[in-house]
């Protein structure tokens, strides 16, 4: 491997260098964000900070595994697999020691609703990190060989879930509430699915979903806006324009009860979930204060309290609201023995009858908004997490503003607000259990 250093220290030297001391720069108490767009249209978020040689840059293109065609399930999946498996010249190994070489890490992952596309690398090494990068999004090779690989892999990885109680619930819990909507069934496809995929059907994956028109991008570190506005035209002008058509919104779709699916260990899974709430909605922060009170993960939440704390039925119960593009819904997770499962479904129903019927009390608002408002500076931690929040603001429609007005909108919260929005949202009668494992006292 050559040895491309600067002043006289190996380049990966230099990236942990920087990436340790971002972790130790103070949080910043207001985030500076620019509104840029390239000459070829391409918007994007920037935050420029000098003082390290380091750049963070994220991309995202919405669709996600969503826009996968009707027997096709799991190829957009597979694809996003494929794309650190070699351009051009260059087969995966040479790939990868090409980034090693430059010190920059890539990362790409698909989800139900975006392709994620990360970036980590030095400012000295830009253009050659950028020209690899853009090998990848816009010519990747999806050799024969690479896919076979990488299927394997995938395959190897479903086979492997149909044994896990984890991954069975989130299976069946999916196909009941959203049916043939692709958010019933698993992004990465089924083993028949995956292993009739063709590399002319990734091909039209990969046409069909990196595309322009639906790229949010944003970067954090040492580039001025101009930098970036030319980098974005450079790494993504040769994408398509346009991508598939979006898929159709689809209602969350079951009723309460609960459904058992018979498996053979010694503790059942559970998922719970109801209808919820649009990200977009004027009550989303009275619901998330509610969730967070209810089941939102600390052990001050009422259901740690009750199923956990003073009856000891599980490690850990916990629920958040999920406003998907297409569907919204509010779910949760619990854990038991199978002797106790059943008496942990018992109090997660009855906490969430007695918040929707008695709301919370002003001192439980108190210590959420404390929580919630406190916590949130420290996801701003560095370069990285700065960039992933600017674009997940832009997916999801916030303004610029949001990231210096989050707290403040939490804050307005009263306690009449709250209640009524307990009251509208939580529906105990629409809370339906998919529960995975051999549980006594469940039909």
């Amino acid at each position: 491997m050559a040895d491309h250093s600067t002043g006289g220290k190996p380049m990966k030297w230099v990236l942990t260098l920087c990436l340790s001391l971002l972790a130790t720069l103070p949080l910043r108490a207001e985030i500076a964000i620019q509104e840029v767009t390239s000459p070829g249209g391409i918007s994007a978020w920037l935050v420029e900070d000098h003082n390290i040689p380091f750049v963070a840059l994220e991309l995202r293109f919405r669709g996600g595994t969503s826009l996968d065609l009707a027997g096709q399930r799991g190829a957009i999946n597979l694809m996003v697999g494929l794309l650190e498996e070699g351009t051009g010249d260059l087969d995966a190994r040479g790939f990868a020691t090409a980034r090693d070489e430059l010190a920059a890490s890539f990362d790409y992952s698909a989800y139900d609703d975006t392709i994620s596309v990360s970036a980590r690398y030095l400012t000295e090494t830009q253009d050659a990190a950028m020209a690899l990068l853009k090998g990848s999004l816009v010519a990747p090779n999806f050799t024969e060989v690479a896919l076979k690989r990488v299927r394997a892999q995938v395959v190897a990885g479903l086979k492997s879930d149909s044994k896990d109680p984890d991954s069975i619930v989130s299976k069946r819990f999916d196909a009941l509430a959203f049916g043939d909507h692709p958010y019933g069934s698993r992004a990465e496809g089924t083993i028949e699915s995956v292993s009739a995929l063709t590399r002319d059907q990734i091909k039209a994956a990969h046409f069909g979903t990196l595309t322009r028109d639906r790229v949010y991008a944003s970067a954090v570190g040492d580039i001025t806006a101009e930098q970036l506005t030319s980098l974005l035209d450079r790494l993504l002008s040769e994408l398509p324009q346009t991508g598939r058509p979006m898929p159709s919104k689809v209602a969350y779709g079951l009723d309460g009860g609960t459904t058992v699916v018979d498996f053979d260990t010694p503790q059942s899974v559970a998922i719970f979930g109801q209808r919820g709430i649009e990200r977009d909605h004027p009550d989303f922060f009275a619901a998330y204060l509610i969730n967070q009170i209810l089941g939102g993960g600390s052990f001050e939440s009422r259901l740690m309290e009750e199923v956990r704390e003073k009856r000891g039925l599980t490690y850990g119960v916990y629920s958040y609201l999920l406003p998907k593009d297409f569907s919204h819904l509010y779910i949760g997770r619990v854990a038991s023995a199978n002797d106790r499962i059943a008496e942990a479904i018992a109090v997660i129903r009855a906490e969430w009858t007695r918040m929707a019927d008695s709301g919370v009390t002003q001192d439980e608002l108190r210590r959420a908004k404390t929580y919630l408002t406190g916590s949130y500076p420290l996801r701003f931690d560095g370069n990285g997490p700065i960039a992933n929040i600017m674009v997940g603001m832009q997916v999801q429609g916030l303004p610029v503003a949001y990231i210096n007005n989050r707290n403040h909108k939490i804050n307005a919260v009263t306690l009449q607000d709250a209640n009524r929005v307990a009251r509208q949202l939580l529906d105990p009668d629409g809370l339906h259990f998919v529960v995975v494992g051999r549980p006594e006292g469940l039909d």
